[in-house]
């Protein structure tokens, strides 16, 4: 099979798709892989380090116009829809929910598109969970720099100091961002509270910190009783396929302390927060009512040779599937790799999307 790896062009965007050695056992197992020119300059993996490993180096709009699998980190963008063809397939994250552009394009263009966040093993979903771990990790650390007064925070140091209490963390949401978030959040120093709709997750979390996370029902009264002593709030919710669960109201931002920030991790699935946009790294926040909010996009593309090697280990064993088999037997015989078909033939076909868009699909 013919693999396509484009550079990704999202702002600010400096992962790859995949590493030399990643792109080496493809080429060892007998199929062409296009990288296109500059694609691991930004994860610090040079074009040489490609070409050593058996890989093609081309350029863009022969990346497209040959590979028959086109795998990316991130969605592809409007500039990028005129180079998909008709019957290629794509494997990436989509996150299609809150796009019905995307979704109306891939649906026209007849193409299978597969996303990384809905594939499904065992009631896991391995190849969320590394960038979920990075942006878990990553939260606490957004959450501190933003309580600085320069970003309009409230000024309140992370850990506090003799005599001085430090800030309150609320995590809504106790899966991988959130778990990872705590563990970091604790480990500044900051009072933390997660809150959660199950109770295994939270007892999880309460054996990792030994207790010294406070931890309740993700309820809205829970919600609402504990945003107003919150100092950073990092919202983790997630229902794979579909759009993020409205967890905080534009009319709860009033109940909150002026300089309070919010993390809503769950931005590419369109938030859990009503006031919830995206933003780039290099701007990275706003202001709503005196609430800050940061809602960075894609937050693992800060630390992009990190994200790549572990995105890397995640995905391989998924496209050496789809390219031995062939797209269409693979997902035939691999429950995991059905269950990341979001778009084929034409049509929705992930149940959480479909619900998503309702009976008449995107318009």
């Amino acid at each position: 099979m013919i693999i396509g790896i484009p550079k990704e062009i999202k702002r600010e965007e400096y992962r790859a798709a995949i590493t030399p050695a990643g792109a080496a056992e493809l080429v060892s197992a007998g199929h062409k892989l296009f990288v296109e020119n500059g694609t691991g300059h930004g994860s610090g993996f040079p074009d040489d380090s490609y070409r050593q490993s058996g890989a093609v180096l081309v350029s863009r709009e022969e990346l497209f116009r040959g590979a028959e699998l086109i795998v990316k980190v991130k969605e592809p963008l409007p500039e990028e829809f005129g180079l998909l063809r008709q019957g290629q397939a794509l494997f990436t994250y989509l996150h299609l929910a809150p796009n019905r552009g995307l979704t109306t394009f891939l649906m026209e263009r007849g193409i299978t598109a597969l996303a990384y966040e809905t594939l499904e093993v065992n009631g896991s979903l391995p190849l969320l969970a590394p960038m979920s771990e990075v942006a878990g990790l990553m939260a606490p650390l957004a959450a501190a720099w933003c309580l600085q007064r320069i970003t309009e925070g409230s000024g309140l140091l992370p850990m506090g100091m003799v005599g001085v209490r430090p800030a309150r963390a609320l995590i809504l949401g106790a899966g991988i961002v959130g778990r990872h978030a705590a563990r970091v959040a604790l480990g500044l120093g900051m009072e933390t509270v997660v809150l959660n709709r199950g109770i295994e997750s939270l007892r999880r979390i309460d054996e990792l910190t030994g207790g010294r996370v406070r931890t309740g029902m993700l309820a809205a009264e829970n919600i609402r009783a504990e945003i107003r002593d919150a100092d950073v709030i990092i919202t983790a919710a997630l229902i794979p396929g579909a759009r993020a669960p409205l967890l905080i109201s534009r009319e709860m931002l009033t109940e909150m302390k002026k300089g309070t920030v919010i993390v809503d991790v769950a931005v590419d699935q369109g938030g859990c927060v009503a006031t919830t946009r995206p933003t780039t790294h290099d701007d990275p926040t706003y202001l709503v009512d005196g609430i800050v909010h940061y809602a960075v996009a894609n937050m693992p593309g800060a630390y992009p040779r990190t994200s790549t090697l572990a995105l890397t280990n995640a995905t391989l064993p998924y496209i050496r599937m789809l390219a031995d088999q062939g797209v269409e037997r693979a997902i035939a015989g691999n429950p995991g790799l059905a269950t990341a078909v979001n778009v084929h033939q034409g049509k929705i076909t992930h149940p959480a999307l479909s619900a998503s868009f309702g009976a008449g699909g995107p318009s």
